[in-house]
């Protein structure tokens, strides 16, 4: 495996560790209904990479794994901080790997926003918001 071409990712607690030794081919923002129901956020950041780039180096038996019983959708996270991590798509097609699970700066740049019609409503306006470096001291709570 040429360590040019991998990236590398992990959990939030660390106990997951992984590498991808192929460069993704698509990164893309999906803003449908049941990404962000997995994601808790407005849309979740997925890169796509070959089924077998993937290299498990820690925690693989930590992961866990859910397939949506009637749609074509997919989960794989840590089963200690439940950090989302990658996963091959239920059709066994693609390697999903949630773009904030890597620890490095991903090698392509997002080029699609998918579903944009059921992103939801507050999402402009919470782009636009006020903008901070870190968690502010007295941050208004309206």
């Amino acid at each position: 495996m040429s360590t040019s071409k991998t990236l590398n990712g992990s959990c939030l607690c660390g106990a997951v560790s992984y590498c991808v030794s192929q460069a993704p081919s698509q990164f893309y923002f999906c803003h449908c209904e049941q990404c962000q129901k997995v994601t808790g956020s407005s849309f979740a950041a997925n890169l796509i990479a070959p089924v077998d780039s993937i290299f498990w180096q820690t925690g693989e038996e930590l992961l866990t794994h859910f397939d949506h019983p009637s749609r074509a959708f997919s989960k794989t996270f840590c089963s200690l901080c439940g950090s989302g991590v990658p996963h091959v798509n239920k059709s066994k097609t693609s390697l999903v790997i949630p773009a904030g699970s890597l620890d490095e700066r991903p090698t392509i740049e997002p080029s699609a926003n998918l579903f944009i019609k059921e992103s939801p409503e507050w999402l402009p306006k919470g782009l636009s918001a006020s903008k901070f470096n870190a968690y502010p001291d007295n941050l208004n709570e309206n």
